[in-house]
């Protein structure tokens, strides 16, 4: 997979000025919502679907999908929690620039970067094989009505 990393590589980050950081947060924030909604939506495909995946071979792959669904989905909400934290201890930070936190603060902004980005790839992942397994069965139900 890519780098999904939203800042110019080099020393931006430790030259970056308190507004484009607390910009760069909320397009995370704002992106990790629309995972969440995402997730809304894959969860509805698992269930629209899952009569048509309940045969006893198919029982098993479907749940390990909705656990891993279900992973995902603390993730994000984790993710979001954690955004939100590091938004509002920008504030403090835009008030005092100069503290020793400043370091610390944009050490945790690198980790949570690496967290999101890692979050966005394992989200991708999932997304592709519950669009694959779905596609599958509606496939086989298409064709299952055309044969009758």
């Amino acid at each position: 997979m890519g780098d999904y990393r939203k800042r110019p590589k080099g020393s931006y980050l430790k030259e970056a000025d308190w507004v484009d950081l607390y910009q760069l947060c909320k397009n995370w924030r704002s992106e990790l919502a629309f995972y969440k909604d995402d997730l809304r939506f894959l969860y509805h495909l698992i269930d629209k679907y899952f009569i048509w995946m309940i045969k006893k071979d198919n029982v098993d792959e479907v749940r390990k999908i909705k656990k891993k669904l279900l992973e995902v989905d603390k993730k994000c909400e984790d993710l979001l929690q954690k955004t939100k934290k590091h938004i509002i201890h920008i504030g403090s930070l835009v008030e005092n620039p100069k503290s020793v936190e400043a370091r610390v603060f944009r050490m945790e902004h690198e980790h949570l970067e690496d967290e999101i980005t890692e979050f966005i790839e394992l989200f991708r992942i999932n997304r592709k094989e519950i669009f694959g397994i779905t596609e599958h069965f509606v496939d086989n139900k298409k064709l299952h009505y055309l044969k009758t």
